[in-house]
């Protein structure tokens, strides 16, 4: 799995014009599910994301999470962070989960984050053309990505 983590002050994802998902302080998150993923990673991902220290504490440095903080997330599924250019100019998206894997996924990381304690989980709508429009606090991007563990003896 991978995920694109904005922290922002306020977020929104519209489908045909109408707000589907919002939020105010917190994180918007761009996930992208790969075709080897399972639960044991969209739970994995929804620990780290809920633990991420990338917001600032008193001193200034990154010390607190969403958990810390009470902030949101707004989770909008994203497929294309699969994409591969390394081969000529049209991206291939072998690497991508078909939506039967993936829409499952997205929704299991999404109430995970809530089962960590996030206060608020919005959603984007999977599969739709959606138009997401943040203001990024800081600006502060981080992508994390989990990396698959190697099979025991």
């Amino acid at each position: 799995m991978r995920a694109v983590v904005q922290r922002v002050t306020r977020a929104e994802v519209r489908v045909d014009g109408a707000v589907v998902g919002a939020i105010g302080g917190g994180l918007a998150i761009l996930l992208g599910v790969g075709r080897d993923d399972g639960e044991a990673e969209a739970d994995r991902l929804a620990a780290r994301l809920a633990r991420l220290r990338i917001f600032a504490g008193e001193d200034g440095r990154f010390d607190r999470s969403l958990l810390d903080t009470g902030g949101a997330a707004l989770v909008v599924s994203q497929f294309t962070l699969y994409g591969d250019s390394a081969r000529g100019n049209r991206p291939s998206f072998s690497e991508a989960a078909d939506p039967a894997l993936a829409e499952p996924l997205y929704e299991r990381v999404c109430t995970q984050l809530s089962a960590q304690g996030v206060a608020l989980v919005e959603r984007g709508r999977f599969g739709a053309h959606m138009q997401v429009e943040l203001v990024n606090d800081g600006p502060v991007t981080i992508v994390v990505e989990l990396s698959r563990p190697l099979p025991g003896p």
